[in-house]
């Protein structure tokens, strides 16, 4: 079985897992066969339950015989803070909160993310201080954008 084919039925039997709003992120595999898999969910991904999606994942994948003689790892985790939004559900449970768009062509723009459509984000920002301040709206298609990361603000 190639390892393409043994992927795809790693993500098909992961999505019969998913439970309540759990979702699908990314998946990485590194050559040592070190399985990473990102879920979120709309309302927060607790470790617990990463740790039952891996448990049951493993043994289904232990029981196909994906990887004979166990020669797999596993890792079920949320993406952290620094990782960029991939799937749109991300976009919709960051609306209000603060992103850095990277476009295609290296510019950035920071500001809240207000809006979302099928095929683009909006973000307003604001320009200049005091009362020279301007509040802008931008909308940002997702054929135009190289990434976009959540901004942690204390």
């Amino acid at each position: 079985m190639s390892t393409e084919t043994q992927l795809e039925f790693v993500k098909k039997t992961l999505l019969t897992l998913l439970v309540d709003d759990i979702f699908f992120v990314d998946m990485k595999v590194k050559p040592t066969n070190n399985i990473k898999i990102y879920l979120d969910a709309d309302n927060g991904l607790g470790i617990e339950k990463c740790i039952k999606i891996n448990r049951a994942l493993y043994k289904r994948m232990e029981e196909m015989g994906l990887y004979p003689d166990g020669d797999f790892s596993l890792e079920v985790s949320s993406p952290g803070l620094d990782e960029p939004l991939k799937q749109i559900r991300q976009y919709q449970k960051n609306i209000g909160r603060s992103v850095e768009v990277t476009k295609l062509d290296a510019t950035k723009q920071e500001g809240k993310l207000v809006e979302l459509t099928e095929d683009s984000i909006s973000i307003e920002f604001v320009e200049g201080k005091g009362k020279k301040a301007v509040e802008h709206k931008l909308s940002i298609p997702f054929s135009e954008i190289k990434q976009t990361k959540v901004l942690i603000k204390f």
